[in-house]
């Protein structure tokens, strides 16, 4: 069973394996594809409020997303996420279980809705996924990610208010 908790600082050398083929790939996220491992280093654990890994029984990291206001002061209480899986460990619901649980974490930090700011149009899975989870398309960016095949593609950008899950007893 896979568990889920916040970064520590010996995770990063396996972090960094999962991020640098995606961000160097340059075709989900807008980092720059020759982003140095300290710029990521920023980028993904030190910015953000927190981290997190997903974790297999044997220890292994099989992804990670962090979780930080959209914006300052006035936005702060929507917050933002930025979520991927270890290309081996796609497929076996790694990003639903990340998803899922920063929605949780969210509201137990205070945040009222969730919002990701450029998601990728060709990246036709995450789209269906964060829709599947109750995400909503409340805007489309033309061409506003230059992808490196398919040339300038529009953006979405996603939201969802959030509302803790209430289970039967």
């Amino acid at each position: 069973m896979n568990t889920i908790r916040s970064f520590r600082p010996a995770d990063w050398p396996a972090i960094w394996d999962i991020l640098e083929p995606v961000f160097r790939a340059g075709d989900t996220y807008s980092f720059a594809a020759d982003i140095s491992e300290s710029e990521a280093l920023r980028a993904w654990i030190k910015v953000p409020t927190t981290t997190f890994v997903v974790e297999s029984q044997s220890g292994q990291i099989l992804g990670t997303y962090y979780i930080k206001p959209n914006q300052p002061g006035q936005g702060s209480h929507v917050c933002n996420c930025g979520y991927i899986v270890d290309t081996a460990a796609q497929g076996q619901g790694i990003a639903t279980l990340m998803c899922q649980h920063s929605q949780e974490e969210a509201i137990s930090r205070g945040f009222k809705s969730m919002q990701y700011n450029l998601v990728v149009s060709t990246n036709e899975r995450a789209v269906r996924l964060w829709q599947k989870l109750g995400f909503e398309i409340v805007g489309t960016l033309p061409e506003a990610f230059c992808h490196p095949t398919k040339g300038y593609v529009d953006a979405y950008v996603m939201h969802k208010k959030l509302e803790r899950v209430r289970t039967a007893n």
